[in-house]
């Protein structure tokens, strides 16, 4: 019962966490000069002041701001999330068209950058001081400190262009009309360059603060009594510290999910690949207020939820934790 009530409580916070980042990105977005009817007239080249009135009634746009605020959060609440100017269609069914590929993005990215940030990050730590240590660590904060942008850019030029290893852009080849795993296949050899891209910065992030907790918890007073007791290292490696080491790295990982938003922005636009980020990207230029707000909710929505699956994980990981 604790853990319904404490899914129950983060849902409910995550709800209002939700609307104060609607309403923020709503005042942020209108605070910019320019909307959509000045975008359509200057690419028409020239509009008459009635035309520029009808537009603006068309979207919307001529009620103060206030009122535009109270019918988009009434759409919200309805899973409405408006329409798109630009591409002629509901947002909703946008972004229901782009969420795929950006969600396989992340969660690759996600999955990397965890797995080989525990994993390395653990080889550090019993190697402290070390040749694979330091070696360790160097490579991490090289990785840490190259641009993705940069890094997409050098992997397109060496990996695709130099050796013709991996395909430059897209999700898959255009006009192969791939089937079953054939076709999955093609979406994994488009996958790999993408998602080593933009692991890289948080692969280095997770291997430097795994050594570090890893380091910590060999000085807690519970290993010297495990060992005391007889257990050989590798026993209170698994069943001891690495457990209690994860739990710092899923937490930055959970907060960080966010930020995958944010560099799959790059790292989509680099590569041409059909997610929300390019879609945003796109949208931006396009005065699309209606899409990047939707995109935003969207974002939203997974970032809590994310995070709650990783509170979730820590009773998991450490019975010591309960949910309340």
């Amino acid at each position: 019962m604790r853990g319904v009530r404490y899914v129950a409580w983060r849902l409910a916070l995550g709800v209002v966490t939700i609307l104060v980042i609607v309403v923020l990105n709503f005042a942020l977005l209108h605070l910019a000069p320019g909307d959509a009817a000045d975008v359509l007239a200057g690419e028409a080249g020239a509009a008459t002041p009635e035309y520029m009135v009808q537009l603006r009634q068309k979207f919307g746009l001529d009620q103060p701001t206030y009122v535009q605020l109270a019918v988009y959060l009434k759409r919200v609440a309805t899973l409405d999330l408006g329409y798109s100017f630009r591409h002629g269609m509901a947002v909703t069914d946008l972004i229901l068209g782009r969420l795929g590929p950006t969600l396989l993005l992340m969660l690759t990215v996600f999955a990397i950058s965890v797995g080989s940030g525990i994993a390395l990050g653990a080889v550090a730590a019993r190697n402290v001081n070390r040749w694979s240590d330091h070696m360790l660590s160097m490579l991490a904060i090289v990785a840490y400190a190259t641009p993705v942008f940069w890094a997409g850019l050098m992997a397109i030029v060496v990996f695709s262009i130099k050796f013709g290893w991996f395909p430059t852009s897209g999700i898959e080849q255009i006009g192969a009309f791939n089937e079953g795993w054939t076709r999955i296949g093609d979406i994994a050899h488009h996958l790999v360059l993408p998602a080593l891209t933009l692991s890289l910065f948080y692969i280095a992030l997770y291997t430097r603060l795994m050594r570090a907790s890893v380091l910590d918890q060999y000085a807690m007073d519970y290993v010297t009594t495990a060992r005391a007791k007889g257990l050989t290292e590798r026993q209170i490696a698994r069943r001891h510290v690495l457990r209690n080491a994860v739990l710092p790295v899923l937490t930055m990982a959970g907060v960080q999910f966010g930020g995958l938003l944010g560099g799959a922005v790059v790292v989509e636009t680099v590569f041409g690949w059909p997610g929300l980020g390019l879609l945003a990207y796109e949208s931006l230029f396009a005065r699309d207020i209606n899409l990047l707000l939707g995109i935003f909710f969207i974002s939203a929505c997974l970032v809590v939820v994310v995070n709650l699956l990783v509170d979730l994980s820590y009773s998991l990981l450490d019975p010591r934790i309960e949910l309340n």
